[in-house]
């Protein structure tokens, strides 16, 4: 290679990008290329994944492990103790994917017992102001609006959009590929590929549009259009309209409304 190729002349690639205010405790373990902005607080038991951006101001704390290609803005908050009366100072966590964007003064709590942790999937976006609380599991490409409000244990599946400044109650499951409307107040079950809205929350038909968007066939679209006429337009229970599913064949679509009803503990929205 000579003297004039730029390729000699190419500098080592930058562990991390620490700003001279943050304070990251010598604990933390940094992956390349992770930047932290000023006046951010990194704890000891932290981990932060590749090419992962924090900004400024930005808290981290307790058993936290943050994947790659993360974008933490302004004054999020991660990992501190649950909102829990049960919490009595237990060693739990909170899990978070590749590639997410989590946005200013987002809140994420770890989990009240010893060994659980609150996860977020991978590709996710979370708007300002949102909260994750202690226990709760997000899939992957599920987003939050600005303001969402998660309470304990709450489990939301892939691809599932919830509206901003909604309140979900604790336990409440909301299955894949839904549509949660603004302003709703959940406190049942929403199942996959349904778009509800409302306080109280009313189903409003299938996610079509997000549907479509995703790549579903018009076969496949069909089928979800049949289940939500079996569940909501003939009125049948859960498990007598999973069997008239299941009597056309093991589909797709059947699998993931028989996996959701298998953990559905609330009830549905009706």
């Amino acid at each position: 290679m000579s003297a004039k190729d730029p390729g000699s002349q190419r500098q080592p690639l930058v562990l991390h990008q620490v700003h001279p205010t943050a304070l990251v405790h010598p604990g933390a373990r940094l992956a390349r290329g992770v930047v932290i902005g000023p006046y951010s607080i990194i704890g000891p038991d932290v981990v932060v994944g590749e090419e992962t951006e924090i900004g400024s101001n930005v808290i981290v704390e307790n058993r936290v492990s943050i994947g790659a290609r993360n974008h933490i803005f302004h004054g999020a908050v991660i990992g501190t103790a649950p909102q829990d009366l049960k919490y009595e100072g237990a060693d739990s966590m909170v899990v978070i994917g590749d590639d997410n964007t989590i946005r200013e003064y987002v809140t994420i709590n770890i989990a009240t017992n010893h060994g659980e942790q609150t996860r977020i999937g991978n590709h996710c976006l979370l708007m300002a102001y949102a909260h994750v609380a202690h226990n709760c599991v997000l899939g992957d490409w599920v987003i939050m609006a600005n303001s969402v409000n998660l309470a304990g244990h709450v489990a939301v599946d892939d691809h599932a959009i919830i509206g901003g400044m909604t309140a979900v109650h604790q336990f409440v499951s909301i299955g894949a590929h839904s549509f949660i409307g603004g302003l709703s107040r959940l406190s049942k079950d929403v199942p996959p590929y349904v778009k509800v809205a409302g306080s109280p929350p009313v189903p409003a038909g299938i996610n079509s549009v997000g549907l479509e968007r995703r790549g579903f066939s018009a076969e496949m679209i069909a089928e979800v259009k049949e289940a939500y006429r079996l569940i909501y337009r003939r009125g049948l229970r859960r498990d007598e309209a999973m069997t008239q599913m299941a009597e056309h064949g093991q589909t797709e679509v059947v699998h993931v409304l028989e996996d959701f009803f298998s953990r559905s503990t609330r009830g549905i929205v009706r």
